[in-house]
């Protein structure tokens, strides 16, 4: 029922969390591409309906749980490096006799829980590194000759259905030597005499018997007569001793050659009880388990109290039944089952007090588990007798599990016990920790986790070297121990790690988070062998944290809340690619992302922040200093390539055509024309001027000249000051008939002449050119002009233009041809 349970819960888990990453592939088979970097290929409750195709280096396939019927000679070809197969839980009922033919690594093989009718020896023939092989509850009916012939490595072999029949000798032919044998065969009808006894050494057995133990005698007492030996640790499930049959057999089998004797699922009235005691007196068995014991009777056993156990070293009873608890007789009553053995462990056995006259007569015992009782911490006090001198020899005690809810108390009682070196009283109901308290001196292991404390104080012994604290309400941890090896604080409200300097031995610590699921006995007597610190709110640390633990090795930090900043992830991705001084011992996906929001539910391991994110003020930097050169770069080039000069055109130009609008519209709606107050006006150089002035005004501006004297605009003369440039210009060029251009070397060179030429060349060269007159002061082509200069380019080598002559006898005909254009003529 368990197992089916167990099964049930596996599998639905399965479904819920791991259900899809299969694929089709051109041959129609699935594909199983749920791989890890160990090549251990999770393909479990994926519904397949045959056997997936999975990359040919995988090391472990599991393919458990799902729907397949079948497996062919072609489904596993090309596995040579495979080593473990699970098909358990399927509904097999075919498999190819070469089917595994290829897998020659193949160490581990599970076909448990399938519909295999018929065994072909084949199967095996070619798996000559099997070690382990599972055929259990499978509907065989016998096993079949020389099945397992040729597997020379095997060790751990388990078989047996709901409908095994027979077992013969050659069944197990070529099986010489099993660390563990495992048959169940409730339904078992013949077995042929020294079938099992040629397994040696056989390590553990275990049977499964339930209707041969009470209705064929013979047949079990062959069975046990083939395995018992004082090496072979024998396992009986599933035994029903309420008649005198399977106690009968126990005494004509010679149940006393054993050493080791564990009973699982066990029913017992008082009567097969006493007969059972009779049957081991005196025999030299040293362990004696029960797990799962159901008790009919009252516990009237007083008729075995003369039995010799002397030889019984463990004693162990956990998961105990008691159908009738009211009539039940004393437990304490019944010492003589306890008075000789070094081990004993009485779990959940709803015990709620033991006598303190029992416990003195335990003067042998150095390890007791009660836990899981009914214990207080009245019962408790009486058990051990208040402390006096009782369990001297004690060096384990546990009683997790239990109502207790006093540390004090069981301080002063545990101080008593002056051998003992490990306590566990965890999972208790303890709200607070006195400020002091007694403890035995070579106390080197506690466990108080799972409890309900707030504070830690210096109540805690100082010759600790194990401190298990997980599962409390602990916010802070201020107490020094010097002889600290492991700090466990798993299940807290740590905001952060605990100062260092409080244990300069500490090696192993451990910051997990709380597990959501029941808390299971398993997890807390072991919690020894692991570190927690589980439930925390630690949301990053780094080196800095860790500094102050001088000889840490061992962290496990995983399921926190982790907010995944550049130092904690590129120190965390340290840490597990094993560079830093201190080794996380828990797995890679224990550690993920809680924020920022985009990287929540990531695994840090995955996580690759970009250099824009991690190093803020230097990208900054570096990218304006980038921008920085590129700006200059770009306006070199567009300095070079005059883009300043086109911007500069553009603006003034815009700027300077919206004043003549405006003026024009003015002079529109006063219904008046432009006045012409110029004849001209001269644009020139400043390294001109003097030509200008010597020669062009002088000629021009003759008062003599016959004919009327022209009027010339200069800008050193006429511009009102105070006025924009680009005004001054485009007003002297409205007020002016012509503009003269003076143009030479100089010209093109000045900055003032093209400032100028800028700002009026578009009015008049879009209009045509008429109203512009070039003079060429010395001998140039269009060449010499900017090429920013098109219209004036175009201009010089489309219109004609006049030329300053250097003799002095051609100046009258310049001076004439110039006078004429300036009037029109």
């Amino acid at each position: 029922m368990r197992r089916s349970l167990g099964c049930l819960c596996s599998m639905f888990f399965h479904l819920a969390v791991c259900w899809g990453q299969r694929s089709n592939t051109d041959d129609g088979r699935d594909s199983c591409t749920r791989c890890d970097l160990q090549l251990h290929c999770n393909c479990s409750c994926r519904g397949f309906t045959q056997v997936p195709r999975v990359t040919d280096e995988a090391l472990v396939l599991d393919l458990s749980f799902n729907n397949i019927s079948e497996v062919t000679d072609d489904d596993l070809r090309g596995h040579a490096f495979l080593r473990v197969l699970d098909l358990h839980g399927n509904s097999l009922a075919s498999i190819h006799p070469s089917a595994f033919g290829s897998l020659w690594s193949l160490e581990e093989l599970d076909l448990s829980d399938n519909q295999l009718t018929v065994l072909n020896h084949r199967w095996f023939s070619e798996l000559g590194a099997l070690q382990q092989l599972n055929l259990l509850n499978n509907p065989y009916r016998h096993l079949g000759s020389s099945l397992f012939y040729g597997l020379v490595r095997l060790r751990v072999l388990e078989f047996g259905g709901p409908v095994l029949e027979e077992l013969s000798r050659g069944d197990l032919r070529g099986v010489t030597q099993l660390d563990r044998l495992t048959l169940r065969a409730n339904n078992l009808i013949r077995y042929e005499s020294g079938t099992l006894a040629g397994i040696w050494p056989l390590g553990r057995l275990t049977l499964n018997l339930q209707r041969p133990l009470l209705t064929d005698s013979s047949l079990v007492s062959a069975v046990l007569n083939d395995v018992l030996s004082p090496e072979t640790h024998l396992t009986l499930e599933d035994i029903y001793m309420t008649s005198k049959t399977p106690i009968q057999i126990l005494r004509d089998t010679n149940i006393n050659r054993t050493r080791h004797l564990s009973l699982r699922n066990c029913t017992v009235s008082d009567e097969a009880v006493v007969g059972f005691l009779m049957a081991i007196n005196g025999s030299p068995l040293t362990s004696l388990s029960i797990d799962g014991l159901t008790v009919t009777g009252e516990g009237r056993w007083a008729g075995a109290n003369w039995t010799d156990l002397r030889s019984m070293d463990e004693f162990l009873v956990r998961n105990l039944v008691l159908q009738d608890v009211f009539t039940f007789f004393l437990i304490g009553n019944l010492y003589f089952l306890v008075q000789n053995q070094r081990k004993i462990s009485l779990i959940n056995a709803k015990l709620f007090l033991l006598s303190c006259y029992s416990t003195r007569l335990m003067k042998d015992v150095q390890y007791l588990d009660m836990s899981d009782n009914l214990l207080t911490d009245l019962t408790l006090g009486y058990m051990l007798c208040n402390g006096d001198d009782t369990l001297t020899d004690l060096r384990v005690l546990n009683i997790s599990g239990n109502n207790l809810k006093s540390l004090s108390t069981i301080s002063r009682l545990a101080a008593r016990l002056t051998k003992l070196t490990h306590l566990d009283i965890s999972r208790g109901g303890y709200c607070s920790m006195p400020p002091r308290c007694s403890w035995p001196a070579p106390l080197r292991y506690l466990n108080i986790s799972s409890a309900k404390l707030t504070t830690a104080t210096p109540c805690l012994s100082t010759t600790l070297e194990v401190l298990d604290l997980s599962n409390n309400d602990l916010k802070s941890f201020t107490v020094s121990l010097p002889l600290l090896r492991e700090l466990h604080l798993s299940g807290n409200k740590f905001l952060s790690f605990p100062d260092g300097r409080l244990f300069p031995n500490l090696q192993t610590l451990t910051m997990r988070v709380r597990n959501k699921s029941v808390l299971t006995l398993e997890c807390v007597l072991n919690a020894s062998s692991d570190s927690f610190f589980q439930s925390n709110t630690l949301n990053l640390f780094g080196g800095s944290d860790l500094q102050s633990y001088r000889r840490l090795e061992n962290l496990q930090a995983g399921q926190n809340k982790f907010v995944c900043s550049c130092d904690f992830v590129g120190f965390l991705q340290l840490l597990l690619k094993g560079g830093g001084d201190v080794v996380l011992t828990d797995k890679e996906d224990s550690y993920h992302c809680d924020s920022p929001l985009y990287l929540q539910g990531e695994s840090v391991s995955r996580v690759h922040l970009s250099i824009i994110v991690c190093h803020q003020v230097l990208f900054v930097s570096v990218s304006c200093g980038v921008a920085l050169l590129l700006a200059s770069l770009v306006c070199v080039l567009l300095w070079r390539l005059h883009a300043f000069w086109y911007l500069k055109m553009i603006w003034a130009w815009l700027k300077a055509k919206r004043s003549s609008q405006q003026r024009q519209r003015r002079r529109n709606d006063e219904g008046s024309e432009a006045l012409i107050s110029f004849d001209a006006f001269v644009s020139y150089s400043e390294q001109d001027a003097s030509w200008v002035e010597n020669f062009l005004v002088p000629e021009l501006e003759d008062p003599s000249d016959p004919l009327q004297p022209l009027t010339l605009c200069l800008h050193k003369r006429d511009f009102l000051p105070g006025q924009w440039i680009v005004d001054n210009i485009l007003s002297a060029i409205e007020r002016s008939r012509r503009t003269v251009f003076v143009l030479s070397k100089n010209f093109v060179r000045s900055s003032w002449c093209r400032y100028e030429l800028d700002f009026s060349h578009f009015r008049f060269f879009d209009a045509g050119g008429d109203e512009a007159i070039l003079i060429l002061l010395e001998p140039m082509t269009k060449d010499d002009v900017p090429k920013r200069f098109c219209k004036l380019r175009k201009l010089m080598s489309s219109t004609t233009y006049l030329e300053w002559p250097q003799e002095e006898e051609r100046r009258e005909e310049f001076w004439r041809s110039l006078r004429n254009a300036l009037r029109g003529e």
